[in-house]
């Protein structure tokens, strides 16, 4: 067991590593960059994914309207996941319409929607990613493995690959994630004095 274990590592710090390389470093400027304008223009992020990718987008939003590390305004960001929304929609509509859906109703063009999807071909963000762009937002994707059939979809993108399962995918996804919200926190009340935050 010990050695399976200590492959899992090695795979785990494989995927944090990515991190470092010059793509890498390039979206997580421009997204940083990218939500930061959004909130200066009075926007939102309207964030989507399913299962773990969901969890993720969830944690990316409180993140945003509680507080990360230090003492700031809550920023507006919404994790597209109202359980009534979500079945009202699938159980009349069809599941590859939740996502598009919720944009349709939350977006506004000053708005920024970001899809997370390891595998990049989950219809229901593809749709809604065409719902966003079609409506005047600025996009992100966080993707894996090739990129799928959301790969160049949308204004900004990031592939995670060389991965077989998503797990590995999602923890770079979500390490990137917490960069881009401390450099957007910088970005943002660097001027002004700052709690650090110590609960947990």
């Amino acid at each position: 067991m010990q050695k399976e274990i200590e492959h899992a590592v090695d795979e785990a710090i494989r995927a944090i590593v990515l991190l470092k390389e010059e793509k890498s470093m390039s979206f997580i400027e421009n997204a940083s960059q990218l939500i930061a304008k959004c909130f200066t223009k009075g926007g939102k992020l309207l964030i989507a994914g399913n299962g773990g990718s969901l969890c993720d987008a969830m944690h990316f939003a409180e993140e945003l309207t509680g507080q990360f590390r230090y003492a700031r305004k809550a920023l507006p960001a919404i994790a597209l996941s109202d359980p009534g929304h979500l079945s009202c929609t699938a159980n009349d509509m069809g599941f590859d319409f939740v996502f598009a859906r919720a944009v349709e109703a939350f977006a506004k063009p000053e708005d920024l929607f970001i899809a997370l999807t390891t595998s990049g071909n989950s219809t229901n963000l593809f749709k809604a990613m065409l719902t966003a762009r079609k409506r005047g937002l600025k996009t992100i994707s966080f993707l894996g493995k090739t990129g799928g059939k959301l790969k160049g979809v949308a204004d900004l993108e990031w592939i995670v690959s060389g991965f077989e399962f998503s797990d590995r995918i999602q923890e770079a996804h979500m390490t990137a994630i917490h960069i881009i919200i401390e450099q957007v926190e910088v970005l943002l009340f660097q001027t002004e004095p700052r709690a650090i935050c110590v609960s947990s």
